[in-house]
Formats: C-alpha cells, structure tokens, sequence
C-alpha cells in the first residue's frame, strides 16, 4: 500500500511538471482530463467557494457545485503555485473564491436573473444596481471565462494578522467599489493591498479584469474556446 502510494505521488508530479505541450488534454466539454484539484497543485491555498455555499448573489447552491472544490487547468494551476511561492514571501496565503465554473453553473446565474422576483441577496451584493440591468451591465452574461477553466476569483490572506486582506470591498460586490482602480473612499493601504495581489498574479502569467480586483485569467489559457460542463465533483471520481 505504501509503495502503491509513493508510485502515485511520483505520476502526480510527473503530470505537473512536464511540459503543457505533452500534458494530458481534455476532448471536449464533459472531460476533465486536462485538469487538476487546485490544492494539490497550490497545498497551501485557502479555500472557500462561495457558489457551493449559500452566501452568495443567488442565494442558494450553484448547480454543478457538488464538492467545495477548486479545480483548474494544469497549466493554470501550475502558474497560481508560482503567485502563492511569491505572495508567502510576503507574508499572505491565497484565498479562493471560484475557479473552474461548470457552464451548467453560468446557466443557473442566468436563469435567476430573468427571475426578477428574487431579490434575497441584493443587500449583499447589489444594492446599487437594478436586477432588470445586470445583462445589460455586464454583470451576468452567457459566458463565463472559469468555464474555461484557467480564470480564478481570488484574494489575499495576512499570516500575520490571520484575516483577509482588506480590499475595500467584498468578493462578487456589483459595483463600481470592485474595480481595481476605483478611488472612491478607499484608504491608500487598500488600494495598495489590491495591486500586491494585480501585480503577483501579472507578474506569473495571469491578466486581470477593469470591473473586479478579485478576477484574473491565465495570459496563454489551454482551451480558449472551450467552454466546460463537468462537474466540480466529476475530477475527483476518476
């Protein structure tokens, strides 16, 4: 059993760490083969995802969201252990959100807000825009680039104080308080907190959003055009 495990651990480094051109590639939406548990990729990232809880804009799970997972694309994953190897020299741990977002998941959002009616978490997360405008604004659409597989939703947590960096503003916030630039009242130590996590994430291949400090993509993602449908459980089955 032991050697069975150590032959295991050996085949998860060799997957990690060989070239993106010879890693194994999803075929299509519904497989999972090009991509990996973020934890076990990134060991000391935290997580809290958000859309399998229910803390969040709808108010209730997300559906595909069966695990309180992270997944992301092997070379995506590879590229956020390089951000969390810098930010630890720092003194912060990388808190996620979301990552991978099965389609099925973008369909839910979409779904719930044609349902003009259901206005339970607006408080929270949108309390200064109409529901009636969040196609309109942008802040739900058809498509979401975590279907992709190599965006994340992320912050920073402080070693030292051991809570997350303040930011200003909450994760998923619809507003303008989540752009990165957004001046407003937010204190210099907030803003500065926000570009150590902009510059760690551009500085190791990701590029962000202008409409939410918390969001960035992967420069050169595997699966451009891909748009995937497992679900979050679905990696850890096979």
């Amino acid at each position: 059993m032991r050697l069975q495990k150590i032959i295991a651990a050996v085949a998860l480094v060799f997957a990690l760490t060989i070239s993106p051109a010879y890693a194994q590639r999803s075929s299509g939406p519904d497989d999972p083969s090009g991509f990996v548990v973020l934890s076990d990729v990134v060991p000391d990232i935290i997580q809290e995802i958000r859309y399998y809880s229910t803390y969040n804009f709808v108010g209730d799970r997300i559906d595909g969201y069966e695990q309180p997972c992270a997944l992301m694309t092997i070379e995506a994953a590879q590229a956020l252990k390089k951000v969390s190897d810098d930010v630890m020299k720092l003194g912060y741990r990388l808190k996620v959100y979301d990552a991978y977002r099965p389609q099925r998941a973008v369909d839910n959002f979409v779904r719930w807000a044609e349902d003009l009616d259901d206005k339970r978490m607006k408080p929270y997360f949108y309390p200064e825009v109409d529901k009636t405008k969040l196609f309109s604004e942008g802040y739900i659409d058809a498509k979401s680039g975590h279907s992709r597989g190599s965006t994340i939703d992320l912050t920073l947590f402080d070693m030292k104080t051991g809570k997350e960096l303040d930011m200003g503003g909450t994760f998923d916030y619809f507003g303008e308080l989540s752009h990165p630039d957004y001046k407003g009242n937010l204190t210099k130590q907030q803003l500065k907190n926000r570009q150590i996590l902009r510059d760690a994430m551009i500085r190791n291949g990701f590029k962000p959003i202008a409409t939410e400090w918390w969001h960035f993509t992967l420069e050169n993602e595997p699966y451009p055009d891909t748009y995937f449908n497992f679900t979050i459980s679905d990696l850890k089955k096979r």
